[in-house]
């Protein structure tokens, strides 16, 4: 006999009750990268901006270089984080973003030839510049993918 306060309608009571199971489905995999720490340094250049890249490990290093190597052309954005929260994502769309691989990194040169866009970029240099100054952490990604962080 059933309790009357049990309330007649709980998904998946009866099946309970009656002592067979209903199975589980399964957990969804999580979908985590790690990615390489490194020193970075934020500055302007003609026409745009620089960002260096270095580790100190040589593992994280070359782990730097593969990841840009894999995204040749690939769009890039800088995001800036404080407290596990974002406080800035500057994406650098307006520019040509390259990226050469250095003996200890990468440096991922972001340029334009129009003057409004080089504005926009050197203010984005700025800013992160700024911010990493603060305190925050500084998150790569090309094609939304994350490559590094300081």
């Amino acid at each position: 006999m059933m309790n009357a306060l049990m309330p007649q309608s709980m998904p998946g009571m009866s099946t309970m009750m009656s002592g067979m199971g209903t199975q589980m489905p399964a957990a969804p995999a999580m979908n985590v990268m790690m990615v390489p720490r490194c020193k970075m340094k934020m500055e302007k250049c003609t026409g745009g901006m620089k960002i260096m890249c270095s580790c100190e490990d040589k593992m994280a290093a070359s782990m730097l270089q593969d990841l840009c190597a894999a995204m040749p052309g690939a769009m890039c954005s800088c995001c800036c984080m404080m407290n596990g929260m974002m406080l800035c994502c500057c994406n650098l769309a307006m520019g040509v973003c390259k990226c050469e691989a250095t003996k200890d990194g990468v440096c991922i040169t972001c340029t334009t030839g129009d003057k409004n866009c080089c504005s926009m970029i050197q203010a984005c240099c700025d800013t992160m510049s700024m911010m990493m100054g603060c305190g925050c952490s500084c998150h790569i990604m090309m094609n939304n993918m994350p490559v590094c962080c300081c």
